[in-house]
């Protein structure tokens, strides 16, 4: 498929909220309701949505990848993290939304103090967690406010005619030598599990593990290579897969085999309602309360427990690593032709953010292996660096100037592995603050990849190494420090993550994760240098008494020399990322055309 381009670009106009709001209150009213919920997940829980699904930034303007708005009659607010504190306010009407913080009390405490005594307040069963759910019913409750279920999304009446067609992409087989385990024995092995903890079946509405289970590929979800569907797989291995007759291609039925039932979304009830008197899993964190709801009234008996196709996914096997190194080999390439395209050109005529926006992903598509960008590039001129989740538009570009920083966060879907990496690169002669706070992130970032950890260490056990260079000195940053990457899936994947924030997940070989410490100074500018890494088997340590787990680089790309005060470094330090270095000119450097080798071999000589 050719890579797609960016959704919603009109979003970026504060006027969207102006104009639909009233349009959602009129509907809202026709249905006897005082406010609605409007999440920014649809009914797969998806992270990046089909245009026809971002209901979100259609109501309110804002395109991030977290948040939530309610719309009462006589008020409404819209929630963000810290991500996107900026992002919001440049987007959104702010005399239309209340701007609150999505984490700090969040939707429930606005519920809480807002709605009044007797409102009735609409939400979509199909659009929310069952967990998330509960606690919106109970502040709804403290306020003598109801939630009520609507089975007509008013949003989506209000959206009538214009809103988006559904996507329709064919699903397509995802072929044995890039994902390394037939799909029966994939469903065998899940199959087992579920019968291990007592269940009878599993309903599976991630895309990314239908994606996986099923060994296909769609073109549903933007900058992800996802089918959007459901699938009930019983503890036997077989497994019914329920699909819009319109994305399945020909070869398809072949390609699952007799023991998969093929089937369409209309089915899906009925098949829900099939399963009464069974133990059925169904994951909250994926699944919206519908399902919950549904399979309560058919008679089944509810497990609530994780995905069993996310760990497993998250494990690579031996072909899925193998892919996603000679993906990175080639992204790698890619990549360090723009960096040297800013280092020369970018040097004498700074580019604008959508300039080197395209640069890149002409870089990309030149490798004749692109499928899609693996997310809308960030690409932060100056203070713009420092928004975190920054996205430039023609509205906000801004053109890079000497003695200023730019930070670019990019990535690519090729059908051997995903990439996700940031460099930034000074743009003239760097302030010497910001070569010193380059460098502690460096150090953090070093320290991360250089890390041997014993099996059954999480990955919260792990984030300070990523921070303690930046908390000696008084600094920190607001976002997770790494987040799991799928093979030619999505390229934020559960349930692994590198984050203060606790978790029981423990770091398993073959689990890929991202490793990106960065410091953002409002309004001056921004810093973050990421790499993928993969968890390698357990090895002895020389004098050691037990083998360790540890991280293999797959991202390729020089990291900016100009930025590091080399003196902050220990000799470790310095070897580790000459080491570093060396790799990537071994890697990179023979697919590069002659004066673009020759600068990387500069680029990459040793510090010391």
């Amino acid at each position: 498929m050719p890579p797609m381009r960016q959704t919603f670009d009109e979003t970026t106009d504060p006027s969207f909220g102006p104009r639909h709001v009233p349009l959602i209150r009129q509907a809202m009213a026709d249905q006897g309701l005082d406010g609605f919920l409007v999440p920014h997940e649809d009914e797969h829980q998806n992270e990046y949505l089909p245009a026809a699904n971002d209901r979100l930034a259609w109501a309110t303007g804002f395109t991030g990848s977290a948040g939530a708005a309610v719309i009462l009659q006589d008020k409404a607010a819209v929630f963000v993290d810290g991500r996107y504190t900026l992002q919001v306010r440049d987007q959104v009407d702010g005399q239309l939304f209340e701007i609150r913080d999505l984490v700090e009390g969040g939707v429930p405490a606005y519920l809480e103090a807002a709605a009044a005594r007797g409102q009735k307040i609409g939400y979509d069963p199909r659009l929310h967690s069952p967990d998330a759910l509960a606690r919106l019913k109970e502040a709804a409750a403290k306020a003598g406010a109801e939630l009520m279920p609507v089975n007509d999304n008013p949003l989506d009446r209000a959206w009538g005619k214009a809103r988006p067609a559904q996507p329709a992409a064919p699903v397509v087989p995802h072929a044995l030598a890039y994902s390394g385990e037939d799909s029966a024995d994939k469903r065998a092995r899940v199959g087992a599990a579920l019968a291990g903890k007592g269940a009878d079946a599993a309903v599976l509405t991630a895309p990314s593990s239908i994606a996986w289970l099923f060994n296909v590929r769609g073109g549903d979800v933007i900058r992800s290579p996802l089918p959007i569907g459901q699938a009930i797989l019983a503890k036997d291995g077989t497994a019914r897969l329920f699909l819009d007759p319109a994305k399945v291609t020909p070869e398809l039925p072949a390609w699952l085999g007799n023991q998969v039932r093929l089937e369409t979304p209309d089915d899906l009830p009925a098949a829900l309602a099939e399963l009464k008197g069974q133990s059925v899993l169904v994951d909250p964190a994926q699944s919206s309360a519908w399902y919950f709801d549904t399979l309560a009234a058919a008679g089944a008996s509810v497990v609530r427990g994780e995905d069993p196709c996310a760990l497993p996914r998250a494990c690579k096997n031996a072909v899925e690593i193998q892919g996603s190194r000679d993906a990175h080999a080639r992204d790698g390439a890619a990549l360090t032709r723009f960096l040297h395209w800013l280092a020369t050109e970018g040097q004498t005529n700074p580019p604008d953010e959508i300039e080197a926006v395209s640069k890149l992903e002409a870089f990309r598509e030149a490798t004749g292996a692109l499928k899609d960008l693996s997310f809308d590039t960030i690409a932060g001129a100056a203070s713009n660096g420092a928004i975190v989740h920054y996205r430039p538009t023609e509205r906000l570009n801004k053109r890079a100037e000497k003695g200023s920083l730019m930070l670019v966060d990019s990535g690519a879907q090729y059908l051997d592995g995903t990439t996700d990496v940031t460099r930034t690169v000074a743009i003239g002669e760097p302030s010497d603050e910001m070569r010193e706070r380059f460098t502690l992130v460096l150090k953090g970032h070093l320290a991360l990849a250089a890390i041997r950890f014993p099996a059954g260490t999480t990955g919260s056990a792990i984030d300070v190494l990523a921070r303690q260079a930046l908390w000696m000195h008084g600094l920190d940053y607001d976002h997770g420090t790494g987040h799991g990457v799928g093979s030619y899936l999505g390229v934020h994947e559960g349930p692994q993550r590198i984050s203060k924030a606790p978790n029981t997940v423990a770091l398993k070989p073959g689990m890929i994760l991202s490793n990106e410490p960065g410091y953002y100074k409002e309004g001056g500018y921004g810093i973050r240098i990421e790499n993928l890494q993969v968890v390698t088997e357990p090895a002895p340590i020389l004098g050691g008494e037990r083998p360790m787990l540890g991280f293999e680089a797959l991202t390729l790309a020089p990291i900016d020399r100009r930025l590091i005060v080399a003196d902050l470094l220990s000799p470790d330090e310095r070897a580790q990322l000459d080491a570093y270095h060396a790799r990537v000119l071994a890697v990179v450097g023979p697919q590069l055309e002659p004066e673009v080798r020759a600068w990387l071999t500069d680029v990459t000589a040793p510090l010391s």
